[in-house]
C-alpha cells in the first residue's frame, strides 16, 4: 500500500475539509512569497485536489 493510499484511507468522508486545507495552505504561500510562484501554487492544489477526490471547491476566477 503506497502512501497516497494511506492517506487518502485516512481522509475518507473529511474531502471537504481536505480540499479547504489545500486552498488554504496555497493562499498562505502564495501570500508568503508575493504571489510569485502563484502559477505553480495552483497547479499542485488542482493535483492535490484530483488526489482527494470528490468535488473540489468552486472555482472563484
Amino acid at each position: 500500500m503506497s502512501v497516497i493510499d494511506k492517506i487518502k484511507g485516512m481522509l475518507k468522508g473529511h474531502e471537504d475539509q481536505a480540499h479547504q486545507a489545500v486552498e488554504k495552505a496555497g493562499d498562505m504561500f502564495d501570500a508568503k512569497t508575493g504571489n510569485k510562484f502563484s502559477s505553480q501554487v495552483d497547479m499542485a492544489q488542482k493535483q492535490a485536489h484530483n488526489q482527494i477526490g470528490d468535488k473540489p471547491p468552486a472555482d472563484p476566477t
